[in-house]
Parts: structure tokens; sequence; C-alpha cells
């Protein structure tokens, strides 16, 4: 490597670098694949028994349906985790790439935290619509880190907010 020390970064530069992205797409990764994997093929599509009686007698519940609601959900899920397969793929990993597809997951994660937050509270569920709102917070956080990662900001991202200027 060559360059200036501050376009370099320091090991602990790197290693919460790689530490931090490692967590995202774990976490949201494996949290949208098997949501979206048991909506869309293990229940094939199907709302469970007490999905469908919290639902029933509200608009939502007739139109566009539970089940359709349980696909559309299903397919936001797992949209989230082609998107962040996708990311993998292009290399959006490495400190030099564009997150582009990444931030498009989590946008999407966005989306699909208010579409799920709008039937908790459609249903009167207000303590999931707490939780739902909780998790967007959380993504929100997640995504405003991503973009404080390099290429965004210096190799140094770090350490170099550490260092005190005299």
């Amino acid at each position: 490597m060559t360059g200036a020390p501050e376009d370099r970064g320091s090991i602990y530069d790197l290693a919460a670098y790689w530490l931090t992205l490692a967590a995202v797409y774990l976490l949201d990764g494996f949290l949208f694949f098997y949501s979206g994997k048991s909506k869309l093929f293990d229940d094939h599509g199907h709302a469970p028994a007490s999905i469908k009686q919290q639902f029933s007698g509200t608009f939502l519940g007739s139109f566009p349906g539970v089940d359709a609601l349980w696909i559309i959900v299903g397919v936001l899920e797992f949209g989230i985790f082609a998107l962040l397969l996708a990311s993998l793929v292009r290399g959006e990993f490495l400190p030099s790439r564009r997150k582009s597809l990444l931030l498009v997951g989590l946008s999407l994660a966005f989306l699909t935290f208010a579409c799920l937050s709008f039937g908790e509270t459609t249903t009167g569920q207000l303590g999931g619509t707490a939780s739902l709102y909780t998790y967007f917070g959380s993504t929100a956080i997640v995504f405003v880190l991503v973009l404080l990662l390099p290429p965004n900001s210096p190799r140094n991202w770090l350490s170099g907010r550490l260092q005190r200027s005299d």
C-alpha cells in the first residue's frame, strides 16, 4: 500500500470495517431470508390462522386479502435478501466499492417495516407497531453507518475521527 497514512487506515479501521459489514450482511441477510422463505415457501403463501384472525373484519382482511398481504410481505422480505446477496456478488463489501445495492436493500427494509407497521396499527396491535418502529429506527442507524464507511469516507474512517486536532 502506498500513499499517505490516512489513505491506508490502521488495522483497527480495517477490523471495524470488516466486522461492521459482516454484521450488517449476516443480521439483515438471515433475518429477511428466513422471514421471506417462511412466508413464500414454507407456508406456500398462506397466512397462519392467528394472522387471518387478526385481520378479520378489517379493510385489509377483505382487500387485498390476508393471504395476498402475506405473499406481498414475503416478496418484500425475500427481495431484501436478494438485494443483499446481489450486493455481495458485486463485491460491494470491498472498501473501494460503492454500496448501492446494500443501501437499496436497507431502503426496502424501511418500506417493509412501514408496511408491517401499517398492518399492526390497523388492527390495534400498538405493541407490534412500537417494535416495528424500533426496527425501522435501527435500520436507519445501520443505513447511516454504511454511508460513513469507505469509499464514502477515507480508509482511516475511525482513527481519523478519533485523532485530536491541536
